[in-house]
């Protein structure tokens, strides 16, 4: 029984230290920070289709999520589709519609996020527009940088994060009550 406790205390002991940042000396990852800019971008009779691309040397991760397409002010009652040209999960180039628009039935859409990586075309397949595209663009970037104060606290937090726990004892059993 009571190498059973031990190991069950041995457990839980590595456990808080994981949760406090590190066993044996393991670095937390490196803090991420995400930015967040708004986009967008109109098609129309003129402009049929827009490229959103980022720079390649960008070592952050890019996330485009689309909120709403709408039709503007201008647009004809014609049926104005709306296709997304992005890469699928083996890379390969694909062309989907995300939208029918229409003025007398449906003049907008919501796309609740609808998330794709760069780089992503949007094309006026039909239809003259103008079609407003609105999203944020999101980026992702993860920090190397750690400074010798942060390491030194992070330290001293795990030092005091080992404590040694006493070890559980059996209830102890009251006599018969009446």
């Amino acid at each position: 029984m009571a190498a059973g406790t031990a190991a069950a205390l041995a457990f839980l002991s590595q456990e808080s230290r994981t949760r406090a940042g590190g066993v044996g000396g393991l670095r937390v990852p490196a803090p991420v920070t995400m930015d967040s800019f708004f986009f967008g971008c109109e098609l129309s009779g003129h402009t049929r289709s827009f490229t959103f691309k980022v720079e390649e040397e960008d070592d952050a991760e890019h996330v485009l999520a689309l909120t709403m397409l709408c039709l503007t002010e201008g647009a004809k009652d014609e049926c104005n589709v709306v296709e997304v040209v992005a890469r699928n999960h083996d890379h390969q180039e694909i062309a989907v519609p995300v939208a029918n628009l229409k003025l007398s039935c449906q003049p907008m859409l919501s796309l609740d996020d609808f998330q794709l990586q760069p780089p992503v075309t949007f094309r006026l397949k039909s239809g003259s527009g103008p079609v407003r595209i609105t999203g944020r663009h999101q980026i992702v970037t993860m920090s190397n940088d750690v400074s010798e104060e942060e390491s030194e606290e992070e330290e001293e937090d795990s030092d005091e994060e080992e404590v040694e726990l006493c070890p559980i004892l059996p209830a102890k059993k009251q006599g018969g009550r009446p």
